[in-house]
């Protein structure tokens, strides 16, 4: 079973924007090859943290939407925890009102699907 899941994460503000386009495909061809779809990624670009994280006071902000086995979410958490490049992150699963909002927020028509009986 496939469920909507969005992840949300910092990246260390030091990196170039080439270095950080890498780090973000990295995250999405992990997602793809393990049979995975990528709805939609956000970038917030860089903002300042409330407090320092690791020393840092910004970090270059991701989200990314989609759609993927339960099983597979160990696997990109794992690589997350890895990369000395995340600072922080954070992997929710959407229910169906969040993930009808997300679709509304990006600007998408949901067509409503009738409930079974």
């Amino acid at each position: 079973m496939v469920n909507h899941y969005e992840a949300a994460f910092v990246l260390t503000p030091v990196l170039s924007e080439p270095q950080t386009k890498e780090a973000v495909e990295k995250f999405e061809n992990l997602l793809t090859q393990n049979g995975g779809s990528i709805l939609n990624r956000e970038e917030w670009g860089l903002r300042q943290f409330a407090y320092p994280i690791q020393g840092k006071n910004s970090g270059f902000y991701v989200i990314l939407q989609f759609d993927v086995e339960p099983a597979v979410i160990a696997t990109l958490e794992t690589e997350f925890r890895r990369d000395e490049r995340v600072l922080r992150f954070l992997t929710t699963r959407l229910d169906k009102y969040a993930f009808e909002y997300a679709e509304k927020r990006r600007g998408k028509k949901v067509q409503p699907k009738e409930e079974e009986a």
